[in-house]
């Protein structure tokens, strides 16, 4: 049996993951889209500042969204001012996870844009559907899943997320204190090894499930391709 301790950092992480995921959906697919179908100039950057929170040291990035969301911050205290706090909440750990996740959620769906037979979508404009119509019932269809993959990588990523967390909203019990964080506290304890292991093991467990579920779908959607 999981402590009380454990068992609000699993949920509080299941909470952070799942509502970073779940905002993170439609931005993904209208940006994954928007990249899969338009060239434009200064592409090349706009990819480069989408993919940079993945090789930012997660203590920069966390430090930079204390700066920019913090209560004191230079969008953050027009927030704050509105009754929005994110900075030291579980809120802030959910912004945390949505930028540092994001760039993973994004690629597999582009990736089903490119893959999807253009042909399908210009027969379907023929035919006098509009182009919101052919979106929503030719190219999101075919891109579903690409859009299961990246929700799976953006929740697992969300699971683990540490460093950026920790900066940007700290590390209070029932609040803020993830897996990630739980496992660092622990481990900060006097004889806090073994309780440690046990969250240990619970994290591998989640990001062993969601690795298999991710294979079993892509192994879904090569035969889908292969057929």
């Amino acid at each position: 049996m999981f402590s009380p301790e454990e068992l609000s950092a699993l949920y509080l992480s299941a909470k952070v993951a799942l509502w970073a995921t779940v905002i993170c959906l439609p931005f993904a697919v209208a940006l994954a889209w928007t990249l899969a179908r338009h060239e434009f100039r200064l592409k090349f950057l706009f990819e480069a500042c989408l993919q940079l929170p993945m090789v930012l040291p997660p203590v920069v990035l966390g430090y930079l969204l204390l700066l920019l969301f913090g209560n004191k911050g230079w969008i953050g205290q027009y927030l704050n001012a509105l009754g929005i706090e994110l900075a030291f909440n579980w809120k802030g750990a959910v912004l945390a996870s949505m930028i540092v996740a994001f760039p993973l959620m994004v690629q597999p769906i582009r990736l089903s844009f490119q893959l999807i037979n253009r042909q399908l979508e210009q027969v379907a404009g023929s035919l006098g559907a509009s182009p919101f119509r052919v979106f929503c019932s030719i190219s999101l269809p075919l891109a579903l899943p690409g859009m299961l993959i990246g929700s799976i990588l953006c929740f697992s990523r969300s699971l683990g997320e540490f460093g950026a967390t920790i900066t940007f909203v700290g590390n209070i019990p029932d609040e803020t204190r993830t897996i990630p964080i739980a496992i660092y506290s622990l481990l900060q304890q006097p004889n806090g090894e073994e309780f440690a292991m046990r969250v240990v093991v619970l994290s591998l467990f989640l990001a062993f499930s969601a690795l298999i579920a991710n294979y079993f779908i892509l192994q879904k959607y090569q035969r889908k391709l292969g057929a």
